[in-house]
């Protein structure tokens, strides 16, 4: 994936990178969305490419071509009968030649790369990145995450999600070292970052809560501040730079290039107590260096809400480091740029020193007797509790309210529903 990122933009051509978990029926649906000529698969998912691959071929759908990454020693699967045209990769580049001339954009403004969204509500829509959008994020990235010269990058952010955070680009023109997962586990994190000198990496909250809730057994001493970009709860934050870690807050989708805010740190909130200073550094903060400008906006009227840290509205963004679009669908890019600005689905406030505070998605707002009440407030309050692991929290009907919310939780192990 990572040579891919190079490699496919050199050739001229545009990369899709794809979510590893999708199920066959998914992928033939992305696959024949995107036209993609070729896709490129690990052995360990070539079960899954090979079932989507079949879907095309019984639809009449041409279907790509197969570059399948071998084991390390060059083997196939044993069962490697598969629908379609079939290269192995290794192979395959031994018939490249370094005389081969850069197939360069003709304006900045092409696209590179095409970033599936999740599709948790509807089918996932394909957001286009151009280059020049890419190139300002990954510099924008690397500066909000501090990054200097010959990092030490450990993965446990996905590459096929927004490019890496644009981070696999950035990464490169800081002379940086890559570390790999091929899975992510809490020991596998400590273990190599132990053994490599580990100096950056990024992680979801679901990934930082593995690491605070790993027991004291996968754990090892870390060489030094480990630098981690994350977006997460107050309690997540400080619970991760007990163990040692510096964070970062950022926050952003996948139409934002990934990143496009950052909670700056202020020296005078250095002084505060603890737990105010985590409630500030949870807030989403500011746009970064290669963004025009981000806003909380009455989704309506569209104007901007008063910075009194209490009026919701919804995060807008506008400029380079927004999408082109969605491919093929200009109906939903209309709708995503209506008045002018990305509106991001988001809700949020917008605080006195123009440091906006997400509160909630817009459609997991929930109407309890004409109340609106925040899942993510919600949710924060329960990760709070010392025996809660995870928590997520919906809507459910009410005869009397309309909605009231309810909680799913996962306890810590030794904990039990009575205690």
């Amino acid at each position: 994936m990572h040579e891919l990122h190079f490699a496919v933009p050199m050739a001229g051509a545009l990369l899709c990178t794809l979510n590893t978990r999708h199920d066959s029926a998914m992928l033939s649906i992305l696959l024949s969305h995107s036209e993609a000529k070729i896709i490129f698969v690990d052995y360990q998912l070539l079960y899954i490419a090979n079932g989507a691959l079949k879907l095309l071929a019984k639809a009449e759908r041409k279907p790509p071509i197969l570059v399948l990454i071998a084991e390390s020693d060059g083997s196939l699967p044993a069962d490697h009968h598969i629908a379609s045209e079939t290269y192995e990769y290794e192979s395959l580049l031994a018939y490249g030649h370094n005389g081969f001339e850069i197939r360069r954009p003709n304006s900045e403004w092409d696209p590179i790369s095409v970033n599936y969204t999740s599709g948790t509500t509807s089918r996932p829509k394909g957001v286009v990145y151009s280059h020049r959008g890419a190139y300002l994020n990954t510099l924008a990235t690397i500066l909000l995450h501090g990054i200097g010269s010959m990092p030490v990058y450990l993965w446990t952010v996905p590459m096929f999600h927004c490019n890496g955070w644009c981070l696999i680009w950035g990464l490169a023109a800081q002379g940086g070292t890559n570390i790999c997962l091929r899975k992510v586990t809490p020991k596998g994190i400590f273990d190599n970052i132990a053994l490599h000198n580990v100096t950056h990496m990024g992680g979801e909250p679901s990934v930082l809560n593995m690491i605070v809730n790993s027991p004291i057994s996968d754990r090892k001493p870390l060489p030094h501040m480990v630098e981690v970009m994350t977006g997460g709860s107050p309690q997540i934050l400080s619970k991760m730079e007990e163990l040692g870690f510096g964070l970062s807050h950022l926050y952003g989708l996948t139409e934002t290039y990934g990143p496009g805010t950052s909670c700056i740190w202020k020296p005078e909130w250095d002084s505060l107590p603890l737990d105010k200073r985590y409630k500030l550094k949870a807030r989403q903060g500011v746009q970064h260096p290669g963004l025009e400008e981000v806003d909380v906006k009455d989704p309506v009227t569209m104007a901007s809400v008063p910075a009194d840290g209490k009026t919701m509205g919804e995060i807008m963004f506008r400029g380079n480091t927004v999408m082109s679009g969605y491919l093929k669908d200009l109906k939903a890019t209309e709708e995503a740029f209506s008045g002018g600005w990305f509106r991001s689905g988001d809700l949020a406030v917008k605080h006195p020193d123009n440091y906006i505070e997400v509160k909630d998605r817009s459609k997991d707002v929930i109407i309890s007797g004409g109340e609106n009440i925040s899942t993510v407030e919600v949710e924060t309050v329960l990760f709070g509790h010392p025996a809660v692991l995870e928590a997520a929290v919906v809507a459910r009907p009410d005869s009397h309210c309309g909605q009231t919310p309810c909680a799913f939780v996962k306890l810590k192990e030794g904990y039990d529903v009575d205690s």
